[in-house]
């Protein structure tokens, strides 16, 4: 269960972020997470807001956005997402992928006031 830490980090970086900007209060978090970093929301949303009690975040929105897996294919160079884990090239067949998306984890946006 890597939500846990994933949510500690984050928090720290919201905190730190509401505090260097004089928020009073933290309304909303938009995090960005590629599909392969296999975060399940509602498990992270839980441990994040355990992170955050009793701070000026703890009240926040979270807003989750998965971004999907894309690949390049090294064998006929087109790109293509993965669907359903199959990470091989629809196009050609190749097993020769490079990612060009999917491993993101940040914090897009903080918001409060």
């Amino acid at each position: 269960m890597h939500e846990l830490k994933v949510a500690e980090d984050l928090s720290v970086i919201v905190l730190e972020a509401a505090k260097n900007g004089k928020l009073g209060k933290v309304s909303k978090v938009n995090i960005l997470f590629g599909q392969l970093i296999q975060i399940v929301p509602d498990i992270f949303e839980f441990a994040f807001r355990e992170c955050v009690r009793e701070t000026v975040a703890e009240n926040a929105e979270i807003d989750i956005e998965i971004i999907p897996v894309k690949m390049k294919c090294r064998g006929c160079g087109k790109d293509f997402r993965v669907m359903e884990n199959r990470f091989v090239c629809e196009y050609c067949g190749s097993t020769d992928l490079e990612i060009i998306s999917g491993k993101e984890l940040f914090i897009k946006s903080i918001e409060g006031e």
